[in-house]
């Protein structure tokens, strides 16, 4: 896939180069013998190994106000945007119906505590007859009889205080819990952080699903990104990462994955991992995509090369590079890429030969390849051009490592407008020329 969209990028690029190429070409029909391409030196060294994710910014400590009951708005004491401390009131809902419920379950608790004096009050008594007449009886002056009645009556009356023992529990547990219903009328921060994402207006009925705020510390962030099963084999808990989004143009922020989490979704065969990272200015909002880069190792030391001068060669098949074999101005080159910004003129007719390659080592903008050596200057525009020319000669561009890099992380719209406009820069001049 990646083999198959760099070769999409090439011709596109020949497209984008081969305008800019017809200004130095001053004999239409030369050109056309001798195809125009453009070349970058290939390097050796380390190649860095990263995955590119899409992720989604959260605030620290983020969370969602829900109330607990169901009311009306009665106050409002906060908007969006504002600094609340925990434990600040946010609003008020109200509170009228929960007092009432407060008050039956305060006079129902009492009339349980008077329940319970009266069934206290009742054993007392029995307990007192049943001593006086067991005296008797030691004095056969009560019956048995009588005494077995008592005791049926002392064990009645203690459950009877057992009884208004738990209905005073009872109503006592009532009471708080309607006390803790008046308190949740006020609903309050949880956390300290900034208040957004409001969706409370004052007489408006709310339940508990119903979420009021969003609050969250802005001064950090945490972005969350999916890893794939096969990721998990390469990606860790550390691991360097590069953020950057279109909202922070000319920013890239770094910091390393914070946490990984085990557990594959079902279906999905991914998780989730998360990066903790301090946003003392801002650039990270909640609710942000952005785009993150995982650097998760280097390959070991190899020729590498753009993605883009990797050709699958129409013919054979074979997966390779087209060399400039004689191009031998490496140092006038490299000054003159220099001294242009990156970009040279073209040269004279030089040799191109196809050398297969093998790819060890793949990144996200260039491939690590063994084939050729570090120092050939490999073709990164043109191959199209090669195939059908079979000359083995071409006219060649130097480009820098910089610019080619620039290209290939143009966005397919963004490469498309480049060409367009230089296509109606050059028919302007056409025109302009005829004309005159």
């Amino acid at each position: 896939m990646i083999l198959k969209n760099s070769l999409l990028i090439t011709s596109a690029f020949f497209l984008f180069m081969f305008v800019g190429c017809n200004n130095e070409v001053n004999n239409e029909h030369s050109a056309a013998v001798i195809p125009a391409v453009e070349v970058v030196q290939a390097q050796f060294g380390g190649l860095p190994l990263e995955e590119r994710l899409n992720g989604i910014v959260r605030a620290a400590n983020q969370v969602d106000i829900y109330p607990r009951i169901s009311a009306p708005i009665e106050e409002i004491y906060v908007q969006n945007g504002d600094q609340i401390n925990r434990g600040d009131a946010l609003l008020r809902l109200r509170d009228t119906e929960y007092r009432e419920r407060l008050r039956q379950a305060e006079a129902s608790l009492r009339i349980n505590i008077a329940q319970r004096r009266q069934a206290e009050a009742a054993l007392g008594e029995v307990e007192s007859q049943l001593r006086r007449e067991r005296i008797l009886a030691s004095r056969d002056l009560s019956s048995e009889m009588e005494i077995e009645q008592l005791e049926a009556r002392l064990e009645s009356a203690e459950a009877s205080v057992e009884l208004a023992n738990a209905q005073v529990e009872q109503a006592r547990s009532t009471v708080e819990e309607q006390n803790d219903a008046l308190e949740q009328t006020v609903i309050r921060a949880p956390v300290t952080g900034t208040a957004g994402q409001r969706n409370a207006e004052i007489g408006m009925q709310v339940n508990t699903n119903t979420r009021l705020f969003t609050l969250g510390d802005l001064s950090r962030s945490k972005i969350t990104i999916n890893l794939t099963e096969r990721m998990l084999g390469y990606i860790n808990t550390g691991d360097r990462v590069r953020i950057f989004s279109d909202n922070i143009q000319d920013t890239v922020l770094t910091a390393q994955i914070s946490r990984i989490s085990p557990f594959l979704g079902i279906g999905s065969f991914s998780t989730e991992a998360e990066i903790d990272i301090d946003n003392p200015d801002g650039l990270l909002l909640p609710g942000m995509f952005v785009t993150v880069d995982v650097m998760y190792g280097e390959s070991e030391q190899t020729t590498i090369i753009p993605l883009s001068a990797i050709y699958r060669h129409p013919q054979s098949g074979e997966t390779g590079v087209y060399v400039a074999t004689s191009f031998g101005m490496e140092s006038d080159a490299i000054e003159e890429l220099e001294s242009n910004g990156g970009s040279g003129n073209l040269s004279n007719p030089t040799d191109i030969e196809f050398r297969p390659v093998g790819v060890v080592a793949r990144g996200r903008d260039a491939a690590g390849v063994e084939g050729i050596r570090s120092g050939d200057w490999v073709v990164t525009v043109g191959h199209n051009l090669l195939v059908r020319d079979d000359s083995g000669m071409a006219r060649v561009r130097p480009t820098s490592w910089q610019s080619i890099m620039e290209i290939q992380r143009l966005q397919p719209r963004d490469l498309l407008r480049e060409i367009m406009n230089d296509n109606v820069v050059e028919r302007q001049r056409a025109d302009t020329a005829t004309q005159n």
